[in-house]
């Protein structure tokens, strides 16, 4: 027996149809006979289910590995998304910080928000959402409190002000909203 594997394509659930082919087989040579089987007839049968288990397992083994290869690879993916996206942060906190300061160059102004409209397109397209933090909940999974104020118009653990706005790439926080927290 050679070890050389042949390249195929991989199958639906094979290894499925082979154990129920393997299981009913099984229930078929469980007959009784009637002469108990000798040494030299119980080998060949034992010789034959050995190459099949291994056949079983290592088809096995291979969807495993095929399921767990494409799993690491999206993640992969997301990780290197974020990690762009992080990159990027900086430039976005600054041309926010540009449209809040006032000029009296129109033009330069429109072309700041032109450039920041741009930016958040691109981000919409990755699947990057900005954090909804003002006026909500205060969540220890989205928010960095960073400060505390007394506030009786605002509800308990409300977000009063946002400092820096945070971040999402679908489940995952690329970064926290940096906020404070009334009361």
């Amino acid at each position: 027996m050679s070890k050389k594997k042949e390249k195929k394509e991989p199958q639906e659930a094979p290894v499925e149809e082979l154990l129920e082919e393997q299981a009913a087989q099984e229930a078929g040579a469980e007959e009784p006979q009637t002469d108990p089987p000798g040494p030299e007839e119980e080998a060949p049968v034992q010789e034959q289910m050995v190459p099949r288990e291994q056949f079983l397992r290592l088809a096995a083994e291979y969807d495993n590995y095929r399921k767990r290869t494409a799993k690491e690879k999206e993640s992969l993916w997301t990780d290197a998304k974020a990690d762009t996206v992080q990159a990027f942060l900086p430039v976005y906190d600054n041309l926010e910080r540009a449209l809040k300061q006032d000029t009296a160059d129109e033009a330069y102004k429109k072309g700041v928000e032109m450039t920041m409209n741009q930016f958040k397109e691109v981000f919409a397209k990755l699947g990057v959402t900005e954090i909804d933090a003002q006026g909500k909940p205060f969540d220890p999974n989205l928010h960095n409190a960073v400060m505390h104020m007394e506030d009786e118009s605002l509800g308990e653990n409300v977000v009063a002000q946002v400092f820096q706005a945070g971040f999402m790439l679908g489940d995952k926080v690329i970064r926290f909203a940096m906020v404070q927290v009334a009361n």
